[in-house]
């Protein structure tokens, strides 16, 4: 006689499995939350990335870590004296590159994405893009205004161009990107500095090790160029453009 596995009580098990675990997360989200970062465990997506966790409880925790670094005095001091005029210059270069070539122009309203003291801005006013502001999580007017990478102060496609040399700080790196689509008008170009294989510092929140991940995910977007630069620490300047 063929022994048959009643169906009814499996998917009733599996039902009242599922409800369980839906109800324990509305009841202790905050638990979800903490093991999900607090994991010492690394998630790698396509092979080319990898999100460090450092222990974060929460969200803000993460915030937290990185305002340590943005609002150091030591190093604010540096940025904005001897590092000042260096980084202006070199920024300088990279955007009249980006000029030379038709993807930046005296007209564009451009957005620095993490611009701490706003060296980038300040680049990008002196060859001549005046609507230019930066945003960071510790504020410097009339520079750089305050805002989180993952989700922009700025209405749906608001900027021509975009600039960002930090994208190993982002927790979230998909949400970073699709702020980036989502107030970059369409036809804007976005330029992003990586290191790939390169060493970062114990402020950031992930790992590349291709270019590959990060093209996956623009989901709206087309590269225009990918090439080696020296960026202060950053070896690799990739260049998109918005879908029209």
């Amino acid at each position: 006689m063929k022994f048959v596995i009643p169906k009814l009580p499996f998917t009733l098990s599996l039902f009242l499995s599922l409800s369980f675990l839906i109800v324990f997360f509305f009841a202790f989200p905050s638990t979800f939350l903490r093991h999900s970062l607090s994991s010492s465990s690394v998630v790698v997506a396509d092979e080319g990335i990898r999100i460090r966790h450092h222990g974060y409880a929460s969200y803000e925790a993460y915030i937290q870590h990185q305002l340590k670094k943005t609002q150091n005095p030591k190093l604010r001091e540096v940025w904005t004296t001897r590092d000042w005029d260096r980084k202006v210059r070199v920024f300088s270069t990279f955007f009249r590159r980006l000029k030379e070539r038709g993807l930046l122009s005296n007209g564009s309203k451009a957005l620095s994405i993490g611009a701490r003291v706003g060296q980038e801005v300040a680049a990008l006013r002196l060859i001549g893009v005046e609507d230019s502001v930066g945003i960071d999580l510790v504020p410097r007017p009339p520079l750089v205004v305050k805002g989180d990478f993952h989700a922009q102060p700025f209405d749906a496609e608001t900027f021509d161009f975009e600039f960002s040399n930090v994208f190993d700080h982002a927790l979230y790196p998909e949400k970073f990107v699709g702020e980036i689509e989502r107030t970059l008008k369409p036809g804007g170009v976005c330029v992003i500095h990586v290191s790939i294989h390169g060493k970062t510092d114990k402020y950031s929140a992930n790992d590349l090790y291709s270019v590959k991940p990060l093209v996956n995910l623009f989901k709206r977007s087309k590269v225009v160029e990918v090439r080696k630069i020296d960026g202060f620490g950053l070896d690799t300047e990739i260049v998109f453009r918005k879908n029209v």
